[in-house]
């Protein structure tokens, strides 16, 4: 333990872990999925999965890498699995992927920093401009993968700890200031009721399925990130109780996030809440358009405050996705920290690089690939997110769970948990652990699987 670090203090691994989970898909993606959901009742069917679903796999994931102090691969391994250490290379080959397209995104959001700052909020109906300039958004995207490098590089506690101690207050004081500011505007309160009073009439099986997905993705799990995390973990640490904060830290600010936002909406759109759910053009086209009627000096502020708080949230994942390949370099290859971390930085800004091309500047890349049954082509980001995010996840997540109920069975994840808990032990939160990890989980995650490859890749919705 001492030779690869560790986390130095309990708060440091919870705002660690939490700063993972947190990220674009709060900010981001879960209030374009609330939009797209109906509102509330998809804020309701979001916040149960989190705690019904997730938080087992967390429990698991973190347990693994505690138990084993490895890296997604080596944690198979140690525990005398090699067969199944396939889990972990897919993990750590997802975490790859997401993090060259993330960066892209970060690099706008970075961008868009400048943009506010300078007032141009003209840049909104520039947008598709913007991500075509592939010079200016590269170089973007090169300093934000060259500040989540230098974090890493700096180790578990004097880097990663350090950061998100810093970053995720900053980050909660910033969303709260949103909040109240945007309370105060005209329509306001149209937003929130959208948001906050649900239509359980607005449930269906598509938004059950889109909900179980953001919950899960937005707390990175199925992907190792956790597992590597585990394993900087104390071994007198409740992982039980630690799981539980990190949850709640990660569902608060995706649910504070989204107070902030749809009150803005609201005033935008002088109460209506039509089409809220447009994706990349809610956080890049209709806010800078709030901003701009905002106007002058204070809406120069309110924009770069915004910019700034999203790329801290894209930072604290960053530096998650970044460290899970670099773990199992330095463990598996004996590669010094410091070369690991550049020399996979790289690569994945390399690999990056179609993303960056596939928004407009490459015809090749942005009509990347046609699905059957699809209307048109997919750009090659989204491509590689349907894969990584969309598909490896969930089969991550669902295979996880089912090896360490049935494979490496439940009295040795018990033992695991159990210490730093010593009233774990016959506990319901034992028995449902169990339950969950053993037939819940997997069974939903596969059933999740089944169905975003379908719909994704075949054109063929079950609903």
């Amino acid at each position: 333990m001492a030779s690869r670090g560790g986390f130095s203090s309990r708060l440091g691994f919870i705002a660690a872990a939490a700063g993972s989970a947190v990220g674009l898909g709060n900010i981001w993606g879960f209030p374009y999925e609330v939009g797209q959901g109906g509102g509330a009742a998809f804020v309701v069917m979001y916040l149960i999965f989190c705690f019904i679903l997730c938080y087992p796999v967390m429990v698991t994931e973190i347990a693994i890498g505690r138990k084993t102090e490895k890296n997604p691969v080596g944690a198979f391994n140690a525990l005398g699995f090699k067969k199944w250490n396939f889990v972990g290379k897919m993990g750590i080959f997802s975490g790859f992927l997401i993090l060259s397209f993330y960066n892209v995104i970060a690099g706008w959001a970075f961008g868009y920093i400048f943009e506010m700052a300078a007032g141009n909020f003209g840049i909104a109906d520039q947008f598709g401009e913007f991500v075509k300039d592939v010079f200016k958004v590269g170089a973007y995207g090169l300093l934000f993968m060259g500040t989540t490098a230098y974090v890493v590089s700096k180790g578990v506690s004097g880097g990663i700890e350090k950061a998100a101690k810093f970053l995720m207050p900053t980050l909660i004081i910033m969303i709260l200031a949103l909040v109240v500011y945007s309370l105060t505007l005209p329509n306001a309160m149209d937003g929130l009721k959208f948001y906050l009073v649900p239509d359980f009439s607005e449930i269906n099986a598509e938004v059950v399925t889109s909900a179980l997905g953001q919950a899960f993705f937005s707390l990175s799990l199925g992907m190792g990130a956790l597992i590597t995390y585990g394993s900087y973990v104390n071994k007198k640490e409740n992982i039980v109780s630690a799981a539980a904060f990190i949850t709640l830290a990660d569902v608060g600010i995706a649910v504070i996030a989204g107070m902030m936002i749809f009150p803005l909406i609201g005033f935008m759109s002088g109460g209506s809440m039509d089409g809220v759910g447009s994706g990349p053009a809610l956080i890049f086209v209709t806010l800078p358009q709030i901003f701009g009627t905002i106007g002058g000096t204070l809406g120069a502020i309110a924009g770069t405050v915004f910019f700034v708080l999203l790329c801290f949230a894209a930072l604290t994942s960053t530096v998650s996705l970044l460290e899970v390949p670099v773990a199992y370099v330095v463990d598996e290859h004996k590669v010094v920290r410091k070369r690991a971390v550049w020399i996979v930085a790289g690569l994945i800004y390399l690999i990056g690089i179609p993303s960056l091309l596939g928004n407009g500047y490459s015809d090749f890349f942005t009509n990347f690939i046609t699905y059957p049954g699809a209307e048109g082509a997919t750009d090659f980001l989204s491509f590689i997110a349907n894969v990584a995010n969309d598909s490896f996840l969930p089969l991550g997540g669902c295979l996880i769970v089912f090896f360490a109920a049935h494979v490496w069975k439940k009295h040795n994840l018990d033992e695991e948990l159990a210490n730093g808990a010593p009233n774990y032990k016959g506990s319901f939160v034992q028995k449902y652990l169990n339950f969950a990890i053993g037939y819940l989980a997997p069974t939903i995650l596969a059933f999740i699987f089944v169905v975003t490859v379908l719909k994704t890749y075949f054109g063929v919705n079950l609903f």
